[in-house]
């Protein structure tokens, strides 16, 4: 079986991200509901802003098909003595799902981190039974799960 393809994409390519967070959204149901709609122009803006810290992947099928979407944030913490990674959304179509797509985003993941000098990566998984698979998937790639994320809404 050929392996699916990841890209890193620019802001000028953000026509390609913006419709598979909207679908990761839709499947996530109530997050983000608070914040409206996504606003492309300003995103696009951020994004370009802040190019060198927020990075995005897509992963194609072995048709070209985009398939799936991973971001990826450069942060920083004393406790972690400097920079690491925060995969903020992934997302791999339904249709897509179990061929490869989600293990490809993650490797290019893991590459580009290794590649900054980044000694972790973490990702935020719902904790809900729904998404015990998610969870599954993170762990069989070497996550450790760590505890929840809260959230504190300031608009």
């Amino acid at each position: 079986m050929l392996a699916p393809t990841v890209e890193r994409l620019s802001p000028d390519q953000s026509s390609l991200a913006f419709p598979m967070i909207e679908a990761l959204l839709r499947e996530l149901g109530e997050e983000g509901e608070e914040l409206g709609a996504m606003d492309y122009a300003a995103l696009e803006r951020i994004w370009r802003d802040n190019a060198e810290r927020f990075h995005v992947f897509i992963a194609r099928t072995v048709h070209g098909e985009p398939a799936g979407i991973l971001t990826l944030n450069e942060t920083f913490a004393l406790y972690n003595n400097g920079y690491y990674g925060v995969i903020d959304e992934m997302y791999v179509a339904p249709g897509s799902r179990s061929q490869g797509i989600g293990k490809a985003l993650l490797e290019a993941a893991k590459a580009f981190g290794k590649n900054r000098g980044w000694p972790r990566i973490d990702v935020t998984a719902p904790e809900s039974e729904r998404w015990a698979r998610t969870r599954h998937f993170y762990e069989q790639e070497g996550f450790v799960f760590t505890g929840p994320k809260l959230k504190l809404l300031l608009r």
